[in-house]
């Protein structure tokens, strides 16, 4: 997958040849980079706030050992989504039948 000597930015990790999910979640997030580049400079700043969403589940990430990491990242955004729209209908989960 990576080498020894995998690089995010300017910083090395050495002595892993699979980088953890955290970093590996990050290296994912940086080859969006030219995408991110072409928007404008209010959407790039939404851009940036929807991939750190994906932050507040690492652990889930880590433990849902899917392949292709950016399903796990689009899930984690898209649950925090859902979270937040069923706030603002004030639809209960728990309450459905």
């Amino acid at each position: 997958m990576q080498s020894l000597n995998s690089k995010i930015g300017n910083k090395q990790f050495m002595g892993r040849t699979i980088p953890s999910y955290r970093i590996a979640s990050q290296m994912e997030i940086w080859k969006w980079r030219p995408f991110r580049k072409l928007l404008d400079k209010l959407d790039r700043k939404v851009f940036d706030e929807m991939l750190s969403i994906s932050r507040l589940y690492n652990v889930a990430g880590t433990m849902a050992c899917r392949p292709v990491l950016i399903h796990v990242i689009l899930m984690s955004i898209k649950f925090e989504h859902y979270k937040q729209l069923t706030k603002i209908i004030g639809i209960k989960i728990s309450n459905k039948t």
